[in-house]
């Protein structure tokens, strides 16, 4: 199943137009895809959407504003994490679901928390994917993979951490321009306060050889109602698609 065999449709979130697909029959989940990447390539091709309609679910998923088939922004200012989760809440205004589990992924999952933290009512459960201790701690510089985006061509790029979200970029068809301006926002860190206000279930996901994510367990152990699933070998990239993830989150769900 690919994103052209689907109604991928559009609604007006204040003013940014945001593409997004609604699939299936069942209890909503609402998925936030990460950096560089969009609904196709985060959750429809690693097969996510097949496999929650399977197990009887609803399926929700945005490109996020400045990705895939949304509107493309160059104003740093425009891409504030709490602003990006106001567009998922919208969209759920938009489809008239009151409440919904949210899973994100990387980028996405720092969505959802500020989603969960700004609207806990709107969230019955949430599945923070691919970051774990450094959704709290940082992820990083993000001055390399700004001046990689930005640079005139891959090969003009030295650093190795810039290449790889460089090449990511260009395999999914990126506007390079927007991703520059989505990496150059404001990322203020999430604190261990906001996240031990969350009463919903919360499972965190990834793999144990993400570098970018952190350990999921410590990041688990700052939420009252959290848990932690590490993936056996898998990095940042490889984890998305993975088997166990898949099962782990649908487990999850079923929980009463």
């Amino acid at each position: 199943m690919r994103t052209n065999d689907m109604q991928l449709r559009h609604f007006d979130s204040d003013g940014v137009d945001i593409a997004f697909i609604d699939e299936g029959e069942g209890d909503p989940v609402l998925l936030i895809h990460g950096f560089a990447s969009n609904i196709e390539v985060n959750w429809v091709g690693t097969g996510w959407v097949s496999a929650l309609r399977r197990a009887g679910h609803r399926v929700v998923a945005l490109d996020n504003r400045g990705h895939g088939h949304s509107e493309k922004i160059y104003d740093p200012a425009a891409y504030a994490a709490s602003d990006m989760a106001e567009d998922a809440r919208r969209l759920l205004d938009h489809l008239g679901i009151e409440r919904s589990a949210v899973m994100g992924y990387s980028m996405g999952a720092r969505i959802t928390a500020f989603l969960a933290i700004r609207h806990p009512g709107r969230v019955e459960r949430a599945v923070f994917g691919g970051l774990g201790i450094n959704m709290v701690r940082g992820v990083g510089d993000p001055a390399p993979i700004v001046a990689a985006l930005e640079a005139g061509s891959l090969e003009e790029v030295p650093d190795p951490v810039g290449r790889t979200f460089r090449s990511f970029a260009e395999q999914t068809g990126s506007d390079l321009r927007a991703l520059a301006a989505c990496m150059r926002s404001s990322r203020p860190r999430i604190s261990p306060e906001l996240l031990g206000s969350l009463a919903m279930p919360v499972l965190v996901v990834v793999g144990s050889a993400d570098e970018v994510g952190g350990d999921p367990h410590l990041l688990a152990e700052l939420i009252p109602n959290g848990r932690a699933v590490s993936l056996p070998g898998r990095d940042h990239m490889k984890a998305v698609g993975d088997r166990q993830f898949k099962e782990a989150v649908i487990a999850f769900l079923r929980e009463p």
